[in-house]
């Protein structure tokens, strides 16, 4: 296929030329929406030759998505809207990769898909998706091309592009009760105009040139076609890594305490702490305390009602390894008082080995 042919108009421009053709071939473009805005951006990257775009939707098409979502057919009616975006693509541009991502954006899947592309487009109507997408564009370190729409205004920004501004520094509370297209209403005219301007951030971030609007905010009224641009500042108080995120969206496993049973050698015997041994019946030694307590580890979660949550509980088995199992698993069940004994009984013996009979 003659690629010249196709890129021939933007090819000629100085700023572009073959150089700037190949960068866009280069380029990784993540959508997250195939909503009205979605529905903008994409023919536009896919049409000047963004050699690979991702797509992550989990909805279908409905009737009432016609109205502005104009890359879908009547017929399309009921089918996913990634997929239909896809197919849209192939018959534009059959030279573009098209990742059609059949799920919905969460703190689970964000990083990884992030990971393996350039920019990320946020073309979504959701407050708390564009808080988690800019917080996983810090973590992975790329730029998000933000645009939001209310009624006939639009607005347009680039986030963390070479560490400038972020979407919490221009809109620091997280707890906005901004409606959504479907609450306030929308003409599909205002969704097309914001969805190309982002479009146009893309490829000017691509190809390195113009000025990208990084720290400022392009706001848009199509009735009486006016336009501000107003500046923001850097928060640089405003630190999220990789913990920061983990911890915010509690993805942070809890994690497994382990203490040498000398520390808590003293604590045998006393009512208001358990041990609890997860090993097998046969295996030995024996351990007998007053207050202790056998459960096979693979019992351990239908006997759980033999525990008591509020007790300080420390957990043993041969050599440690299933005590960490345990313990996981009870803290998954709330259980928060709860340790692994370092080395299980091959450490426990050692300070008890005359009272313990093998």
């Amino acid at each position: 296929m003659n690629t010249t042919a196709r890129y021939n108009r933007q090819i000629i421009l100085p700023e572009i030329g073959d150089s700037g053709q190949e960068k866009l071939t280069k380029a990784k473009v993540l959508i997250i929406g195939a909503g009205g805005l979605g529905a903008a951006v994409l023919p536009y990257l896919a049409a000047a030759g963004v050699g690979e775009i991702g797509i992550v939707d989990n909805d279908v098409i409905e009737l009432s998505n016609l109205q502005r979502q104009v890359i879908y057919k009547s017929s399309a009616v009921g089918k996913h809207k990634v997929n239909e975006a896809k197919l849209m693509v192939s018959e534009l541009n059959p030279l573009v990769k098209v990742n059609a991502i059949e799920e919905k954006l969460s703190a689970k899947n964000v990083i990884d898909l992030f990971e393996n592309y350039d920019i990320i487009v946020d073309a979504t109507d959701n407050i708390a998706i564009k808080y988690l997408i800019n917080d996983a564009c810090l973590v992975t370190n790329k730029p998000m091309v933000y645009g939001s729409i209310f009624r006939f205004q639009g607005q347009v920004s680039v986030f963390n592009y070479q560490n400038g501004p972020t979407y919490r520094c221009l809109y620091p509370d997280g707890n906005s009760n901004a409606l959504n297209c479907e609450d306030a209403g929308v003409i599909g005219i205002s969704v097309g105009i914001i969805g190309m301007l982002q479009a146009n951030e893309v490829i000017k971030m691509i190809l390195e040139i113009g000025e990208v609007l990084s720290g400022k905010i392009l706001v848009y009224n199509i009735l009486n076609n006016e336009q501000q641009k107003y500046d923001f500042e850097k928060n640089t108080h405003l630190v999220i890594d990789k913990n920061t995120f983990l911890q915010k969206y509690n993805l942070v496993e809890n994690q497994v305490e382990e203490i040498s049973f000398e520390e808590i050698v003293n604590e045998i015997n006393k009512d208001e702490v358990l041990f609890l041994d997860v090993r097998n019946e046969d295996e030995l030694p024996k351990i007998n305390f007053e207050n202790s307590i056998q459960i096979p580890l693979m019992n351990l979660e239908n006997e759980i009602e033999k525990l008591n949550s509020n007790q300080t509980i420390y957990v043993f088995c041969q050599s440690g390894i299933r005590s960490k199992i345990a313990v996981e698993l009870l803290q998954k069940k709330e259980f928060n008082k709860v340790k692994s004994i370092a080395g299980g009984v091959l450490a426990m013996k050692q300070l008890l080995n005359e009272e313990i009979k093998i």
